[in-house]
């Protein structure tokens, strides 16, 4: 083996680790935003609110909760912070990429549940909960591949 086989090997195994504690974090951070989701929709919808504005407010609360989570367990076990950057901007950087993760999320979340209606109105007024459920694990497998990207980029302390 050569030097440079060596040192990308090392750095695959650092990358694979990095992806392996990421998804932990984003696991747990995934539970606390969907249990908040699901019981705050529901919340919404026994007040009479729409499946799809309810499911898209459900999400919002689930994000803002799950929001503080991830950044300090992100942050902690995560990423290696940047020397050059305050934990103030740190913090603000972190939270402007997930509010573009939260749009993102949002809209797959809103128009996802119209399309379900629209394809399938039954199970839309028969399991709302089941199709807002659904229709939240796509957007986030989507919004957690631009969370880890973004993050990456931008927060990490380069090498």
């Amino acid at each position: 083996m050569t030097d440079e086989s060596i040192n990308k090997d090392g750095k695959f195994k650092k990358l694979f680790a990095q992806i392996l504690r990421f998804g932990v974090v984003g696991g747990l951070s995934f539970l606390i935003d969907f249990v908040i989701t699901l019981i705050v929709s529901a919340a919404c919808r026994a007040f009479g609110m729409d499946v799809a504005t309810a499911a898209t407010v459900g999400g919002l609360f689930g994000f803002c909760i799950s929001l503080v989570f991830n950044y300090l367990m992100s942050m902690k076990f995560v990423f290696e912070r940047r020397d050059d950057m305050d934990r103030k901007k740190e913090f603000a950087i972190f939270a402007l990429l997930s509010l573009i993760g939260l749009g993102i999320n949002e809209m797959i979340l809103y128009f996802g549940v119209i399309i379900c209606d629209k394809a399938v109105p039954a199970l839309v007024d028969d399991y709302p909960s089941a199709v807002t459920a659904a229709v939240k694990m796509v957007a986030t497998g989507i919004v957690m591949v631009y969370n880890f990207i973004s993050r990456k980029m931008t927060l990490e302390k380069k090498h």
